[in-house]
């Protein structure tokens, strides 16, 4: 594993911190009070500038958007994707790197379930799973403004180990 291991037993959560669903698991493992962190290119670039460190990212060497998600799914132990509709982009690539690398990978699809379904899915999925690091990811905000909220919404709703 490239990323430390949670610290008290709680999940760790990751992502390439971009505009989006990667800033919402962020912003939702602050405001729940979990471990986070997560790789991002060189340069630390999202389409909203730079990344700021309160973040907890660390940078690679390489600017490259495709290594960013491959570290991002190797240093975790499942991936979660959300999207509204089927993936694409930067999404359809974690997915396919997430296979690729045979790691435990759920897509929750807002347009096909109701948000207490989605938080129902996931819950089951990680209790199951019981993953120390859990990758996020997801279309930017710019693709798709409403994935913000709803993976924010959806993380914020789950019952994480306290």
């Amino acid at each position: 594993m490239l990323t430390p291991p949670p610290v008290d037993n709680k999940i760790q959560l990751i992502s390439g911190g971009q505009t989006g669903a990667d800033r919402a698991a962020l912003d939702a493992a602050i405001a729940l009070g979990l471990p986070h962190g997560g790789w991002l290119p060189k340069g630390r670039k999202t389409e909203a500038g730079p990344l700021p460190p309160h973040y907890r990212l660390q940078e690679l060497d390489s600017p490259r958007y495709r290594d960013r998600t491959e570290r991002n799914i190797l240093s975790a132990d499942a991936t979660l994707i959300c999207s509204y509709g089927p993936l694409t982009g930067g999404s359809a690539l974690t997915e396919a790197l997430a296979i690729r690398h045979d790691r435990p990978l759920l897509h929750v699809n807002f347009d096909h379930m109701p948000m207490e379904a989605a938080v129902t899915l996931a819950q089951r999925w990680l209790d199951v799973l019981k993953p120390n690091v859990l990758n996020v990811a997801g279309p930017r905000a710019s693709s798709e403004p409403r994935i913000y909220e709803a993976v924010y919404q959806l993380l914020i709703a789950m019952h994480w180990p306290r």
